[in-house]
């Protein structure tokens, strides 16, 4: 139960479906999809796309299992009261809730010094200026209300996007030869052939990773129950359309070989095209990076307050700054983690661990999902889906985590 009085101040529910869909693109859409295109083409080579597709599949299995939690339970720190709800294991929801917050504040972390790579394009700062001027201005920003910062992360997400349109328009020959040139894209029945796309997919999975922080952000959205699993689904659908176009303009207007060994695919993308717009690039790339940080502090400190709320943490982390609705000391909190991490920790290997707990959590959350299908009638309006999809869902995510497991210590 909330430890909150009635009279104190509660979280601002300003978030409508177009602004929260933006924000869940912006969690979704990042920096990543400027590289991982060339990583799929490696394993896939022309059909690529087919991997992205099958990504998009794999994902849409947990979302679907987002979408229905959150129209139950439409409260932050969303992942733990699932665990919480099924299980009623007050030490395994904490647990799950803490598992959150540490890759936000990794994942704020490691974004924040891949940030200093993409100003050096601008402007030379030493690296511990840059860190600490970036974080502690997305501090500010978090900190400043939920329609302010989301709405910034809006705008920033619609210029993302227009960076990946404007590769596509400039890219748009390749494009019109799709109708001669579709049956390349196409694979034959050959296992060695789909052992690469699956490969292939498993890496392009976590292009669509991102979705679940929507649900962190419950409280401050308005008609939750409805516009949540709405926005969920919205926002993975037009990320899934925007990688697939990316995918198909790149394996068609680049070698495979090509395409596989750039580092920067997109940028290699408007160098074919007789467009050097190195700058262009940079610059969006440097915005997408300032995107996920913030989203990332707004999405962590929501989950500290949640938990609080809900006694899976200390309370204090649940009070509500009075005129900014917004859970002040927990931001300041997550904030001050993030720039510790950034300046002194070796991000690398916390990464890698981030990625495991990720697909832990969603392992996790599906189950929790199929307990409660079990054991308790849904509420009258929130949305169902049949119980075979977070089956699904589970096995996937177990699958490509023991994929992962092998990987890395292979």
């Amino acid at each position: 139960m909330p430890t909150t009085s009635s009279t104190s101040p509660s979280l601002k529910r300003a978030l409508s479906l177009p602004l929260l869909t933006f924000y869940g693109l912006g969690t979704i859409v990042g920096a990543g999809i400027y590289v991982l295109v060339g990583a799929v083409a490696e394993k896939a080579g022309m059909f690529t796309p087919v991997s992205f597709v099958l990504a998009a599949t794999i994902a849409g299995f947990t979302a679907f299992s987002y979408a229905e939690l959150s129209s139950r339970l439409p409260r932050s720190a969303g992942e733990a009261l699932y665990i919480q709800a099924a299980f009623q294991r007050p030490w395994l929801a904490s647990l799950t809730g803490w598992s959150v917050v540490f890759i936000g504040i990794t994942s704020a972390a490691t974004i924040a010094n891949g940030y200093v790579g993409y100003l050096q394009v601008f402007i030379s700062l030493p690296d511990w200026l840059a860190i600490v001027i970036l974080v502690g201005a997305l501090g500010v920003v978090a900190a400043w209300g939920i329609r302010e910062s989301v709405g910034l992360a809006a705008l920033i997400t619609l210029i993302e996007i227009g960076g990946l349109v404007y590769v596509v328009l400039m890219n748009t020959d390749a494009l019109l030869s799709l109708p001669q040139r579709w049956t390349e894209l196409v694979p034959p029945v050959n296992g060695l052939i789909w052992s690469g796309i699956l490969l292939g997919a498993f890496l392009a999975f976590y292009a669509f990773i991102g979705f679940e922080d929507m649900v962190n952000v419950a409280e401050e959205v308005k008609d939750a129950p409805r516009t949540l699993p709405r926005a969920i689904v919205l926002a993975l659908l037009i990320a899934s359309g925007l990688y697939l176009l990316i995918a198909v303009v790149a394996v068609l207007a680049l070698p495979v070989d090509t395409l596989a060994a750039s580092d920067a695919p997109l940028a290699t993308l408007l160098a074919a095209s007789g467009q050097h717009h190195r700058l262009l690039i940079s610059g969006i790339s440097l915005i997408a990076v300032i995107n996920g940080a913030l989203i990332q502090i707004i999405m962590a400190a929501r989950v500290l307050y949640g938990m609080g709320s809900s006694q899976l943490a200390p309370v204090f982390l649940a009070r509500i700054h009075p005129r900014t609705r917004t859970p002040l000391l927990a931001t300041v909190l997550v904030s001050l983690a993030v720039l510790i991490l950034a300046l002194w920790l070796p991000l690398v290997a916390l990464a890698q661990l981030t990625s495991l707990i990720t697909l832990a959590i969603f392992t996790g959350v599906n189950l929790a999902l199929i307990r409660l299908k079990q054991r308790i009638d849904a509420p009258q309006g929130s949305i169902q889906i049949p119980i075979w999809a977070p089956w699904t869902a589970a096995l996937l995510c177990l699958l490509i985590l023991i994929f992962q497991i092998t990987g890395i210590s292979a």
